[in-house]
């Protein structure tokens, strides 16, 4: 009987400790819908005992919330399903995750702040971490979806989301919710294209239902872009959007540009000094609310481009052209917005970079030339 009981012990401990096996979706519970016991929680929401909620290790204060609960005058809503964890000061989540040696993996979840004005979130997997800030909403319902890359240096690792803070209410905390991971295929070559993932169509995963598009952070948040081949500049995010919940010039995926002047969409290419190359891409609007007068730069080399685009919320798009003179070995192609978008509920927004595709004309010239079709 000793030994019965003993077995089952570390077979619990063993399935317990396991490291979940990593595909494309939502990790193991990744959206918390599968609750800790109501023995483990007090008052109703505290999380009681680092292994309460299945899947996952918590520590410190976090709470279980059903959508629905009630902060003081303030309702929480869950993004998607019944349940959510607040992390509260210090506290974090953690899940063991089973990859594979050397591929790179971009991260998906949801937040949202509840009580501080400049919240921001610790993710890791080491030995690798980043801090994402949460002092911009660019969902328009509290909600942003988040993505953060890493190389796996292990076969196992462990992935951490901590909240840093210090508050004077340690309850007070950001919502975490969905959180899902892909892996990652560094993209190569096209024929007819220099530059690599043009079309946007290799990034991070989509949560299912989400309208809302997903984050993708300045690159000195994230050693690894989640959007291959592409580094985010400046401080502000871009959004990453899909043809399932926006209008998108080209295949499925795209890029808009949320974050003015403050946040670039840059790639570095292989030029030859003296030759001419033609830049091509499409300028639109999401049709997700963001009217009015847009205008798209472009830069590469010493040439720039400025696109205007008219939106009417509708999903349209232009074509764009800018020929450039390479005068180094290598030539950054540069998307930006020029100015702040808003929509009407003062989340914002901005146009949309799309199909971008870089050809050498092997022709001197000393100038650009630019012109819109």
């Amino acid at each position: 009987m000793r030994c019965a009981v003993l077995l089952v012990l570390l077979v619990c401990a063993a399935a317990r400790d396991a490291a979940a096996v990593v595909t494309d979706g939502l990790l193991a519970n990744g959206n918390f819908e599968s609750g800790p016991p109501k023995s483990d929680l007090v008052n109703g929401t505290v999380v009681k005992g680092g292994n309460a909620i299945p899947n996952w290790q918590t520590s410190g204060f976090v709470e279980y919330i059903e959508s629905g609960h009630k902060q003081g005058d303030m309702l929480l809503v869950v993004p998607q399903g019944a349940h959510a964890v607040r992390l509260g000061n210090e506290a974090s989540i953690l899940q063991r995750l089973s990859v594979t040696r050397g591929a790179y993996y971009a991260v998906t979840f949801s937040a949202a702040r509840t009580c501080a004005q400049a919240e921001t979130i610790n993710i890791s997997v080491s030995p690798e971490s980043g801090v994402l800030p949460m002092q911009t909403i660019y969902g328009s319902n509290g909600w942003d979806s988040y993505s953060w890359a890493f190389k796996a240096k292990f076969d196992t690792v462990e992935l951490v989301i901590h909240n840093p803070g210090v508050e004077e209410d340690p309850a007070c905390g950001p919502l975490i919710d969905a959180v899902a991971i892909r892996t990652l295929y560094p993209p190569t070559l096209t024929k007819g294209n220099m530059l690599k993932n043009g079309g946007f169509e290799e990034g991070p995963y989509f949560l299912p239902n989400a309208s809302w598009g997903v984050l993708v952070p300045p690159n000195i948040e994230d050693d690894h872009s989640p959007l291959p081949a592409w580094m985010i500049m400046s401080s502000k995010a871009v959004k990453y959007v899909d043809a399932a919940h926006f209008k998108v010039p080209e295949g499925a995926r795209a890029v808009e540009l949320v974050g003015g002047k403050e946040s670039a969409l840059v790639q570095e290419v292989r030029t030859v000094p003296g030759w001419t190359y033609r830049l091509s891409f499409a300028v639109g609007d999401a049709n997700d609310g963001c009217t009015g007068s847009m205008v798209a730069e472009a830069y590469a080399g010493r040439a720039t481009v400025k696109v205007p685009y008219t939106s009417n919320g509708a999903g349209g798009y232009k074509r764009a052209v800018l020929e450039f003179a390479a005068d180094r070995n290598r030539t950054r192609v540069v998307f930006q917005s020029t100015f702040y978008h808003m929509k009407p509920d003062g989340t914002l927004c901005g146009p949309v970079i799309d199909d971008a595709k870089l050809i050498p004309l092997r022709k001197k010239t000393t100038g650009g030339r630019r012109h819109m079709l």
